[in-house]
């Protein structure tokens, strides 16, 4: 595997292969919205993951990483990211719901996150997650060759920060392929006085934005992992694994 500036870079045939881990990550996402309802235990959603990750002859990627207990991270409202599902946590109307998901296959990851209504939603948290969508679109679209990374930062944040909501600067994107986390970092804001680097085709990237109603700032609760806003305001989450080819940013975590 070719490296550039400690980034690796992927061929067609490793790229294949995240394509194959990132549909599988894709299809359970889907499976997990078709269950989100009001009245659902949230750990309904760890038993699907971890059911349809034996099916499909899959390791989940974040089940026992540094420690974490679940193969789902399943945030509710103000958590942000790293939410443990549990049977005491039940959906209800209003609430809104990420699941962040990754598998291993054939010894390369997949990663993506969607964030889901619970019923019907009020008019902010609608709106918070059409922008936080938006954005990782808007940012996808700079994913490519000869592009510096922090284009696709800038795109993001000038589009969320444009509607008066907030980019969580504590977590950020990452490259991906045979290790979960790889170079290079990709954050959703332009970092001050950091010169970025040029994209490459057979860059491999998770992009997600975290966006908020209210402040950007994070605390994290007592069991270690779930991150949450410091005003408990509501959070939204969207992330695609992407692979930056000389025919422009290829979507692998898709389910088609």
């Amino acid at each position: 595997m070719k490296k550039f500036r400690g980034i690796f870079l992927k061929n067609d045939k490793e790229i294949g292969l995240m394509r194959e881990a990132n549909r599988i990550v894709s299809l359970i996402l889907d499976e997990l919205g078709e269950n989100v309802k009001p009245g659902v235990p949230t750990m309904l959603f760890e038993e699907i993951c971890r059911a349809r990750c034996e099916e499909h002859g899959v390791r989940p990627a974040f089940l026992g990483y540094q420690g974490f207990p679940f193969a789902l991270c399943c945030s509710v409202n103000e958590e942000i990211v790293h939410g443990f599902p549990s049977r005491e946590r039940i959906l209800v109307e209003g609430d809104i719901v990420s699941f962040d998901m990754g598998v291993v296959y054939e010894g390369f990851y997949g990663d993506s996150a969607r964030t889901f209504a619970v019923g019907r939603v009020s008019d902010e948290a609608q709106r918070l997650m059409d922008i936080t969508r938006e954005s990782l679109n808007i940012g996808i679209e700079q994913a490519v060759p000869g592009n510096n990374l922090y284009d696709i930062s800038a795109a993001i944040q000038s589009y969320v920060e444009g509607f008066g909501f907030g980019i969580v600067r504590r977590f950020v994107g990452h490259g991906i392929g045979s290790h979960l986390h790889e170079k290079p970092e990709i954050p959703n804001f332009v970092p001050k006085g950091m010169a970025g680097i040029p994209l490459k085709a057979g860059m491999v990237l998770a992009i997600e934005p975290m966006v908020t109603v209210g402040t950007h700032e994070v605390e994290v609760l007592e069991d270690k992992w779930t991150a949450v806003t410091r005003d408990r305001k509501l959070s939204a989450h969207f992330e695609h694994t992407v692979a930056v080819t000389s025919d422009g940013p290829m979507i692998l975590s898709i389910s088609d």
